[in-house]
């Protein structure tokens, strides 16, 4: 077993990330008697109770098999009670392992509690079934010529991140659905407090918005401790996410500030290292709550001094030294996105430039630009200027409408490819690198005469 709080305590003490934070170990480890983290793409946390587990999500589907056999390599209790915290596919995809450990064992089939919420999310990931799967594929996807996939191995802190919305490891991400028919609803169901006692554990469930509308939050007294699922996933806030549905960064914060009120001594997250130490969780719960509300409170401000999203988005910032924080870090999302997702919260989706409102189609202003430019290729070149003097912004846009203009050039098209692929490679954030890789993708397709890969 590993030693999870020592490693945090020393990263955080040190403030220094020199060992990965996300690991994926598939391994179980003891936190505190009767209380293990089995580290996946998203950890299951079980504690040991006189009626049987009581477990903490169930993994992601290609996960939850190994989830519980290191389950079972630590005791053969049976598996009384699972708690989704959310229902993420790398939450909830692994319960039907835990349902066929039940059947095969000859136990009875576990509980599943979650918000009312969670219910309503695989209503509506069945709905847009293949809209998901784009989405976490451009999200998830292959770097143009390589054998990487976004995500994999970047670093120590996106080791686990591949996963976190729906991707699985290695191979295609999803099967003939995006949410598979065997996951398990949830069979109980609360709207803003519940709670149960499993065996002689007491335990609240809290609802708490923050990367979904669906999150739960424990506390655990007996422990002191707290499981916060993904409202510590030791990377930058997960608020802003381009390509995915509403976050809600206040709501967020408050959560945070609700769980440091408890003055836990244990944090149980499900990405990242567990925390031990009053002292150090408080800390820890009250920076990324400040961060949140202070994006908040300054773009709302600038909003209602009349500011456009253009002003907004390049004004607020987040100071590089907080950034730098182990469990701050933007490797997976970044407070650009965030700031994006508050203005979209509060002020709608136009993003008050009259020429967005009702715009012409981009397909026929990349046209327009381009006769005044001269040509496509024009464009093309210029925005390989602006990529190799460092100016990615514009040399994407650039490339952009070259594409547009004249989308079967496979001489734009490797232009567009190099672009993105250079910006692919500027970027931190996994969510940024995932779409630009996709944009590269696409055009090197296209550069060498065949259909985009999908």
């Amino acid at each position: 077993m590993a030693d999870l709080l020592g490693l945090s305590a020393r990263i955080i003490d040190s403030g220094v990330a020199d060992e990965p934070v996300n690991r994926i170990t598939q391994e179980l480890s003891e936190v505190a008697q009767g209380v293990a983290v089995v580290e996946s793409f998203s950890h299951s946390i079980a504690f040991s109770t006189g009626d049987g587990l009581l477990v903490f999500d169930a993994s992601g589907s290609a996960t939850g098999g190994r989830v519980v056999e290191s389950l079972r390599r630590w005791t053969p209790d049976p598996i009384h009670t699972i708690v989704y915290t959310h229902g993420h596919l790398d939450h909830v995809g692994g319960s039907p392992a835990f349902l066929a450990d039940a059947l095969d064992r000859g136990f009875a089939r576990p509980s599943f509690v979650g918000q009312a919420g969670v219910v309503d999310r695989m209503a509506r990931y069945r709905l847009t079934d293949r809209w998901n799967r784009l989405i976490n594929e451009r999200q998830f996807g292959w770097v143009p010529n390589t054998d990487l996939r976004i995500g994999a191995g970047q670093s120590s802190s996106t080791e686990s991140m591949e996963s976190m919305e729906g991707g699985s490891p290695g191979g295609g991400l999803f099967g003939d659905r995006f949410l598979p028919d065997d996951v398990a609803q949830p069979d109980v169901t609360y709207s803003d407090v519940l709670a149960l006692q499993v065996g002689g554990i007491e335990v609240q469930l809290r609802h708490g918005k923050g990367e979904t509308d669906d999150h739960t939050w424990a506390w655990i007294p007996r422990f002191k401790a707290i499981c916060c699922g993904d409202f510590l996933i030791w990377n930058f806030p997960n608020a802003g996410n381009p390509q995915k549905v509403q976050r809600y960064p206040a709501e967020w914060a408050a959560s945070l500030r609700a769980m440091a009120a408890l003055e836990p001594e244990l944090l149980l997250p499900a990405h990242g290292l567990p925390i031990g130490g009053a002292e150090r969780i408080q800390s820890v719960l009250l920076d990324v709550a400040t961060v949140l509300e202070d994006l908040v409170s300054r773009t709302v401000s600038m909003m209602n001094a009349g500011a456009t999203l253009d002003e907004i988005v390049h004004t607020v910032r987040v100071p590089d030294e907080i950034l730098a924080r182990p469990y701050l870090r933007p490797l997976y999302d970044e407070p650009e996105f965030v700031v994006r997702n508050i203005w979209r919260l509060y002020g709608g989706w136009w993003d008050a430039n009259p020429a967005r409102l009702k715009p012409a189609p981009d397909a026929d202003l990349a046209q327009e630009v381009a006769s005044i430019a001269g040509s496509a290729a024009a464009l093309a070149k210029r925005s390989e200027e602006l990529a190799a003097a460092g100016r990615l912004d514009l040399a994407c846009q650039l490339a952009e409408w070259a594409g547009q203009a004249d989308p079967d050039d496979p001489s734009v098209h490797a232009a567009r490819a190099r672009v993105y692929m250079q910006r692919y490679k500027s970027e931190s954030s996994l969510m940024a690198k995932g779409i630009y890789a996709s944009a590269a993708r696409e055009s090197e397709a296209k550069a060498q005469h065949r259909l985009p890969a999908r």
